[in-house]
């Protein structure tokens, strides 16, 4: 048992090394402020990222942006939540007042990661880092000065706006743990690609979020949806979702989707992988090999979804530019198919209440993408068994 004033985190070492250890527990340092006790916290894809190296994350930080728990303590500020409400935090920090909250664009608040427009000094900000991100979350890299929830309590700024209620008790704790990033984000995916009920849509990549914008598609009335991957068990969760699986591991998938529809391209497509793309060996890294595809898949004046993560600098890139973030791409076709193009990462507040209320009702069950419930001392194990893809390691949710 921790002492009061420290508890047990998930920590990064190094590349391809955390650990669970004692790290001071959080307090209240703005009246806006909760510290919610976490009881339920997933490892995402995009924790990958820092964990293989591939950003500038240094060791000390404290991983965990997908959180949701029990709120604890109350700041003097917050008018709407209550100790003791059960909670789900998006995993972007917002502050709910500037211009884009204002305006739905949560994931792009100008206020709360200090040095993006670099006039802006609070006292919830208890540390300033120089980077020039327009972007904040939980644990993570140049995102703002705010400690992730893999570890039992994580505060939350601005917690009116920053915390989802949900039903209290224990139901659909899975489910629920999902609102926080994946749910959420691959319905941005689909939303971003300008879908509408009926069309077909093909999805690139079936990891967690993958699966979840396929599933999005199938819940907001795709005709077809193909999903692209090449290993073997989420394809199999495609198929159980009813969507086509195509394996990029036997040949190109945009050849194969077109030989299944007679040559007719789809209406949408999705890019829910990122950066790290690769060929079909699964080992040689591409960074652009998804943007080409869809731009050979989607119909003329059809839309591209791009929710998967690209970075403005990747340590281990595979070549000098898109070590910059430049990606190359056939810009002369998208243009002459009169493509639309959506990016960015997920405005999650935009959509988590209303997919918490599918998830209520029993319109939707996404937790079926769980692959492990754990312990959070099992987070090590967790970590290296997920980046290698093995025993079944889909989506993993920690317990503290």
């Amino acid at each position: 048992m921790a002492p009061d004033h420290t508890m047990r985190a998930v920590v990064y070492d190094k590349p391809f090394h955390v650990t669970v250890r004692e790290v001071p527990k959080p307090k209240i340092v703005h009246p806006d402020d909760v510290i919610v006790k976490v009881t339920t916290t997933c490892i995402c894809g995009s924790d990958l990222h820092m964990y293989e190296g591939r950003t500038a994350a240094e060791p000390g930080i404290v991983f965990g942006h997908e959180n949701m728990g029990i709120i604890d303590e109350v700041g003097s500020g917050v008018t709407i939540l209550k100790k003791g409400d059960r909670v789900v935090m998006p995993f972007n920090v917002a502050c709910g007042r500037c211009l884009n909250c204002e305006e739905g664009r949560s994931a792009f608040c100008t206020v709360v990661n200090p040095g993006f427009e670099g006039k802006h000094i609070h006292l919830w900000l208890e540390v300033l880092t120089p980077n020039t991100q327009n972007h904040s979350a939980y644990g993570y890299v140049a995102m703002g000065p705010y400690p992730g929830g893999q570890a039992e309590y994580v505060r939350v700024p601005f917690a009116d706006y920053n915390a989802l209620k949900l039903p209290p008790g224990t139901d659909h704790e899975d489910d629920f743990a999902l609102l926080a990033d994946i749910f959420p984000t691959g319905w941005h995916g689909v939303q971003l690609s300008g879908f509408r009920p009926g069309e077909s849509i093909a999805i690139f990549g079936a990891g967690p979020v993958g699966l979840m914008a396929a599933y999005s598609a199938v819940l907001r009335g795709a005709s077809e949806v193909y999903v692209i991957d090449r290993v073997p068990e989420r394809l199999a969760k495609a198929k159980e979702i009813g969507c086509v699986p195509v394996d990029f591991s036997k040949g190109d998938p945009v050849d194969e989707v077109l030989k299944i529809r007679g040559g007719k391209e789809v209406d949408r497509g999705v890019d829910a992988v990122g950066y790290q793309a690769t060929q079909s060996d699964g080992k040689t890294e591409q960074p652009n090999i998804v943007l080409e595809s869809l731009i050979r898949i989607v119909r003329p004046t059809g839309g591209l979804g791009i929710p998967g993560l690209y970075v403005p600098s990747d340590p281990g890139a595979p070549d000098s530019h898109s070590a910059k973030g430049y990606i190359s791409f056939p810009f002369g076709k998208l243009f002459e198919k009169g493509l639309t193009l959506g990016t960015g990462q997920c405005n999650v507040k935009a959509y988590n209440r209303y997919l918490r209320d599918l998830i209520v009702a029993g319109k939707a069950k996404p937790s079926f993408v769980v692959s492990h419930n754990l312990s959070l001392d099992q987070a090590t194990e967790a970590y290296d068994k997920f980046d290698r893809r093995i025993e079944g390691y889909t989506k993993v949710l920690l317990h503290p």
